[in-house]
């Protein structure tokens, strides 16, 4: 990519004042990526990968995507088109927990998400379009605005977090299964030693359901509470 280029794709043209009209658009590297990234992770994404998808030449596509980076930026805001954002109501508190929520199942759909925004991501039209709508339900309940560009990235890291941690161990087979049946003998016998009390008072404490999606309102609810001080 050339140096005079901006790095930033959201300040490149679409497409340049002169010459023919682009075969393909942003739109359809951006989609052909992603579904790339959801069969075989995010590693198996490459520009020949998606022009074979898409019916194209591979070195053709650096007309319109410079680089991987503008790639991860271009199919992160292909994603966040996904998000479901809630009409507004009398009731803040529950339109940032759906808001959040609705973080939480794109990226639980999308398992490579995560590790795009670790990649030092670019906020695109669909990107601002969510963090403007959450910035709008924080205002609602008393947050300034610099205290919002601190919670919704709080709030967004952890809707991630926990969409990992629903995903690991889906796809282990056998080696799970096994895996779960140690863990669970390991700690039953160190448990039993007593040198971890507080552990053994809280493993023996009768657990609220376990289901992913319970736990991860459960603590968003949390999170909230702790966060946010209408």
């Amino acid at each position: 990519m050339s140096s005079e280029q901006p790095a930033v794709i959201w300040l490149r043209p679409e497409r340049g004042a002169r010459g023919p009209r682009p075969t393909h658009t942003r739109g359809d590297i951006a989609r052909a990526a992603v579904a790339i990234a959801d069969a075989d992770g995010l590693d198996a994404v490459s520009m020949r990968r998606i022009a074979g998808r898409i019916g194209a030449g591979t070195m053709s596509l650096y007309n319109y995507v410079p680089g991987k980076h503008q790639l991860y930026d271009l199919m992160i805001d292909e994603v966040a088109g996904e998000l479901a954002l809630p009409e507004s109501t009398d009731d803040w508190r529950a339109d940032l927990r759906a808001t959040v929520r609705s973080q939480y199942q794109t990226a639980k759909r999308h398992p490579w998400l995560s590790a795009a925004l670790r990649r030092l991501p670019s906020l695109g039209p669909n990107g601002l379009r969510y963090l403007d709508f959450a910035l709008s339900i924080l205002e609602r309940a008393g947050v300034t605005p610099a205290a919002g560009m601190e919670i919704v990235p709080l709030l967004n890291g952890f809707a991630y977090t926990y969409a990992e941690t629903a995903g690991a161990g889906t796809d282990g087979g056998d080696f799970i299964e096994r895996w779960r049946a140690d863990q669970a003998s390991y700690l039953a016998g160190v448990l039993a030693s007593g040198d971890y009390p507080h552990l053994a008072r809280a493993m023996s404490t009768p657990a609220q359901p376990t289901d992913a999606d319970e736990v991860f309102d459960r603590n968003l609810d949390r999170l909230i509470d702790g966060l946010v001080h209408p």
